[in-house]
């Protein structure tokens, strides 16, 4: 597992990189957001532990650029109100830790999303003048790129996995959300809505009423 440790307190962040690494991970460390954005650039990383607070490009601005991207975002930070974990994860991060924390439990942290970050990369699937290569995570129309984030990804993954037949709401809530996800959230009808905004036109995406969707 390749890991990312973004700190600017660079005792903390040494700990942090030498504890994990004696769990068999290869770690980086970035002491600024720069260095992160920098070192994100080179290097394509499974989990990406990062500190809100940062010198120079802030942490929020480097979890919104890497949210788009394969790696799962970790924050590590002393800001634990509420409404700051909650707004930390609404910038894209897939998890959040508050100083101070039990190194224990974040190793299993960072071992939970590495797994969820490192599934066997199915092939290239096709339908509809549409190609999305999950090991690239990339995704085109007709040859055209499209920048989906990693939920959309997720969703068109499932879409397509199903050959023209149709998926539930239920079923992309599972396979593209953790099981912490409100049953009853809109979260699928509002990524579905950008999906076939960013897919463009003639529309592909279709919906069946009560039942789900489909790409025929």
């Amino acid at each position: 597992m390749r890991v990312l440790v973004v700190e600017d307190e660079k005792l903390l962040a040494d700990a942090v990189a030498a504890g994990l690494r004696r769990h068999a991970m290869a770690v980086d460390v970035a002491y600024d957001g720069d260095g992160a954005l920098e070192r994100a650039t080179v290097n394509d990383y499974d989990v990406v532990i990062l500190d809100r607070d940062l010198p120079g490009v802030s942490g929020d601005e480097v979890c919104a650029t890497l949210s788009g991207g394969l790696a799962r975002i970790l924050i590590l930070t002393a800001a634990s109100a509420v409404a700051e974990r909650v707004e930390g994860l609404g910038l894209g991060a897939d998890d959040y830790l508050t100083k101070p924390f039990a190194f224990a439990e974040l190793v299993a942290r960072v071992q939970a999303l590495g797994r969820r970050a490192g599934q066997a990369a199915p092939p290239v699937l096709e339908r509809a003048g549409i190609r999305l290569d999950p090991h690239r995570f990339a995704a085109t129309r007709d040859g055209v790129p499209i920048p989906l984030s990693r939920k959309e990804f997720a969703v068109l993954h499932e879409l397509l996995r199903a050959a023209g037949g149709v998926v539930s709401a239920e079923r992309l809530l599972e396979k593209a959300w953790d099981e912490h996800i409100d049953p009853f959230t809109g979260v699928v009808r509002y990524t579905i809505m950008n999906l076939r905004r960013k897919l463009g036109d003639p529309p592909v995406v279709e919906t069946e009423p009560g039942v789900g969707y489909r790409i025929r």
